[in-house]
């Protein structure tokens, strides 16, 4: 069997950002708080840094779940905002996968709150409507590791593409000569990804 490397193009991409509540943060436990809050904000302006058509998602946001933060509604003002009152599958909403279809996009980037449900159920049906998609596992976080191993093993073996932020952002790139390039994605990394680094190393010394 040949193996065929499909890589993000930033050209056919959008970017969805589903049920970054915060009343849900919480669930997140299998990451710091911090890495967390970091993780969710730098999925958000990777919409922004590469000019990727952006659809934001909530859930039942007058119970506990809560409103986005208003840093992911700012950074994506004009955005399609899908406020879904029950479906936990956001594909299960008419609305929502109108703003998807009408992106013109078959390459995927998405990231929820929680990775078992919010991000795998999407993926999936995602991949059986014939999109490509490309997990960012760093702006998901569920109750344990175990729970995170499991559902993003259930993604990878329906044909989701799981990557890191920071790999997201590469391969959206894929040349530092390019626009966006160095000048663009170093204050990105700096901002989201060396920082977290710098702070981790400094809290183990």
């Amino acid at each position: 069997m040949t193996f065929k490397y499909e890589r993000i193009d930033k050209s056919n991409a959008a970017l969805l950002i589903v049920d970054h509540q915060e009343g849900l943060y919480q669930l997140g436990r299998d990451m710091s708080p911090v890495d967390f809050k970091n993780n969710i904000l730098a999925h958000a302006e990777l919409g922004k840094v590469f000019n990727l058509p952006t659809i934001l998602t909530s859930s039942s946001e007058t119970g506990p779940n809560g409103p986005l933060p208003r840093e992911i509604i700012d950074l994506h003002p004009n955005a399609p905002f899908i406020k879904r009152l029950g479906e936990v599958d956001a594909w299960d909403n008419a609305e929502f996968r109108a703003a998807v279809e009408a992106t013109g996009k078959k390459q995927l980037i998405i990231a929820g709150i929680t990775t078992d449900v919010c991000t795998s159920f999407l993926a999936l049906s995602l991949v059986e409507a014939g999109y490509t998609v490309f997990a960012n596992h760093d702006a998901s976080g569920t109750f344990d590791v175990k729970t995170a191993q499991n559902a993003n093993d259930r993604m990878r073996a329906a044909g989701v593409h799981v990557l890191s932020m920071f790999a997201v952002a590469c391969e959206l790139m894929r040349d530092w000569r390019a626009t966006p390039g160095a000048p663009e994605l170093m204050p990105f990394f700096d901002k989201f990804v060396f920082c977290l680094i710098a702070s981790r190393n400094e809290d183990q010394s």
